[in-house]
């Protein structure tokens, strides 16, 4: 069996425990088994989730009376009694995403089966916590109001911002870090707002959840996520879940110093990945041009009308990125590398390929069934669509929960 074929199966099978102890991870199994598959009968879902037929009759009654799961009727094939098929239920409660960035804030409201409820992109022009609060509370609120009176419930709030967390004058790119968050408890201050369940993670591993779930990474694994926001940060996936480290701030990427393929190499804070490869580096480079680009549709005209000072960037950030690519390949062994973020899709495409050739790494096999490289399919809503994810985790997917299963 292959390398790939192994990894397949460790996140596309979601594998219960029978003892009673550890029911709550039986539910998300159950749930994520019926998710990945659509629709299933008790005997599927007990097959596929290697649960007992009692277990997963028990707890396929909890879900269906909890609203998560809905019955759809019997599906007619073959002899015998056809069996009952269950769905997760599209019209059952609601999850909240928020990305807040430097200058601007990302909602999401999702329904459990992944489809967007409702989704919103405004100007931040102050992202600090006296203001941002009541910003999310009141566009959650319009989010909500626009679904009608009869709306469901929402099961909480997740809130994703730029790190690293609690690390002050790390920042290579001006506000990569929101200025006056530090010493601050933002769980608190958005769930008093809010009156929600809060959990709040950076933007980089909400934004490869994200991707995992409703993107590009849906049916890999283990993946790196290159996310171009204000600065740079990474994602990991191993094994179908995310990398945090022991402080939430694993991935901080666009600190590290590497040789570009062309060009001088600097050291320090000067040489940092970020100070050339990100939204705000872009920024910087065209402002110095005399052009200004406020938001990813003036980066997009500038890309469509060919503009040199754009052109020129993507080769400079392939030069860098080119290495990088190698550099996580040879320490994460991914099935691939994923961009995405907030720069256009078209211009993500203009970059990957740019970084042709790439370096000679432990991803170079003459069997690839993936390129090295690929773009994002979620966009500017990756990372608010992994801060929706991001209640949903413990109910949902267990493969994607930050802590393992009871004991």
């Amino acid at each position: 069996m292959s390398g790939r074929t192994k990894s397949e199966l460790r996140q596309r099978v979601a594998i219960g425990s029978n003892p009673e102890r550890n029911r709550a991870h039986n539910r998300r199994v159950v749930l994520e088994v019926i998710r990945m598959h659509e629709h299933l009968g008790r005997t599927e879902i007990a097959r596929r989730a290697q649960l007992t037929p009692q277990a997963v009759a028990n707890i396929v009654e909890e879900l269906l009376e909890e609203g998560l799961l809905i019955e759809l009727g019997r599906l007619r094939s073959g002899r015998g009694q056809p069996p009952i098929q269950f769905a997760v239920n599209p019209d059952g409660p609601l999850t909240a995403g928020v990305e807040i960035a430097a200058d601007h804030m990302v909602t999401a409201l999702l329904d459990l089966s992944g489809g967007i409820r409702g989704q919103s992109i405004i100007p931040l022009p102050d992202a600090g916590p006296d203001v941002v609060p009541g910003l999310v509370a009141k566009e959650v609120a319009r989010l909500e109001a626009s679904l009608g009176a009869d709306h469901n419930k929402l099961l909480g709030l997740g809130v994703v911002m730029p790190g690293p967390f609690e690390v002050e004058g790390m920042s290579s790119v001006g506000p990569a870090t929101l200025p006056g968050w530090t010493g601050t408890d933002p769980v608190a201050l958005f769930a008093k707002a809010t009156g929600q369940h809060v959990v709040v993670e950076n933007d980089a591993t909400a934004a490869v959840v994200g991707e995992r779930l409703y993107g590009a990474g849906r049916q890999l694994g283990s993946f790196c996520y290159l996310y171009f926001g204000v600065g740079l940060g990474l994602g990991v996936i191993q094994d179908g879940r995310p990398l945090r480290g022991a402080f939430g701030n694993a991935g901080e990427i666009g600190h590290v110093g590497l040789v570009p393929r062309n060009g001088a190499t600097r050291y320090g804070p000067a040489g940092a990945l970020e100070r050339f490869v990100s939204v705000f580096a872009l920024r910087e480079r065209l402002a110095m041009a005399g052009i200004y680009a406020a938001n990813v549709e003036d980066i997009q005209r500038l890309h469509d009308e060919g503009d040199k000072t754009l052109l020129d960037w993507i080769a400079m950030a392939a030069d860098y990125l080119a290495p990088t690519v190698a550099m996580l390949e040879n320490i994460f062994d991914p099935e691939t590398v994923i961009f995405g973020g907030g720069l256009p899709d078209s211009v993500l495409e203009a970059v990957i390929a740019a970084l042709d050739p790439l370096p000679v790494s432990v991803a170079t096999r003459q069997k690839r069934t993936m390129p090295r490289v690929i773009r994002g399919q979620t966009g500017r809503l990756t990372a608010a669509l992994g801060a929706a994810a991001l209640p949903l985790l413990d109910t949902v997917s267990p493969h994607l929960s930050t802590a393992g299963p009871a004991t």
